[in-house]
């Protein structure tokens, strides 16, 4: 039986801390300030972008939101941006992604300044991971590595295998594994005899993006598995990429869907914020 990795609570202890950071700086008569841009009202975004308002709140970040109809123009959405950039009042700004089809998305992450980028997207930051500087690192692969390490799990000298290469969760988890000292092997739809691949790992990250693909036969006996996915089964319910009733019994410890990664995703987003106002902060 695995032990749960429960993000719920680990993102509490994380926003619990901030929190106590953010009123600090408060009494040095610094206020932290995050822009929400959202374009559009598709509803998932619209609950994220809820979430991360009320985790603002919870904190003491005040959140500046923007809630922009669909036919924004790409230069409206550029020249918003633009005014964030210089408001010292601003130290994080976050376009809700996807963005509507007109407005290109990689045009919108560059133009938000790299002292703001708290999503960690920009190639400035991307850059800065690969070769080891201070920079913002997206939010989930961050989150993965607290989840990591206030769980017990020594990450040294491990093989550490992720299924999945996006940009904004496979590159960064792999490059943030490696950063701590882990093996790491990156593995994705094209990768030759997966399954044996994914039985070395000790850790096994797993964003491949299709529901309960990875089984036990994946697993080895004792790994520690965390599940980026998400999605609805055919009754409706949450699951991830794993399949975890399979996987459950085999791995020594395992996050659950929901309540694993996705809570770790915000309070990281938080966190970064906090950082811009102290790193870059006026």
């Amino acid at each position: 039986m695995a032990e749960l990795i429960d993000g719920k609570a680990i993102s509490k202890q994380i926003k619990d801390e901030l929190k106590e950071q953010v009123a600090a700086l408060k009494q040095q008569g610094k206020e932290i300030g995050m822009a929400v841009i959202q374009v559009g009202n598709d509803p998932a975004s619209s609950v994220y972008v809820g979430n991360k308002k009320k985790a603002c709140e919870y904190i003491g970040i005040r959140s500046e939101s923007y809630e922009l109809p669909e036919e924004t123009t790409q230069e409206e959405l550029l020249t918003l941006i633009d005014k964030l950039n210089q408001d010292d009042k601003i130290h994080g700004i976050l376009v809700q992604l996807p963005v509507p089809k007109h407005i290109d998305e990689d045009t919108i992450i560059k133009a938000i300044s790299p002292k703001k980028d708290v999503d960690g997207f920009h190639p400035q930051s991307v850059g800065a991971l690969t070769i080891g500087q201070p920079g913002f690192v997206s939010c989930t692969p961050a989150g993965i590595i607290q989840l990591l390490k206030r769980s017990g799990v020594e990450i040294e000298g491990k093989e550490c295998v992720v299924i999945g290469r996006s940009n904004i969760v496979g590159k960064p988890m792999a490059l943030l594994l490696l950063r701590e000292n882990g093996t790491v092997t990156i593995t994705h739809s094209r990768t030759k005899n997966l399954k044996e691949v994914c039985k070395r790992a000790d850790i096994l990250v797993v964003a491949i993006g299709r529901p309960k693909m990875i089984d036990a036969s994946y697993v080895k006996e004792g790994a520690v598995v965390i599940d980026v996915g998400i999605h609805r089964n055919e009754n409706n319910k949450l699951c991830g990429d794993v399949d975890f009733d399979s996987v459950e019994p085999v791995a020594s410890k395992i996050t659950p869907v929901p309540g694993g990664v996705g809570p770790m995703t915000i309070a990281m987003l938080m966190h970064n914020c906090v950082e811009a106002a102290t790193m870059f902060g006026e």
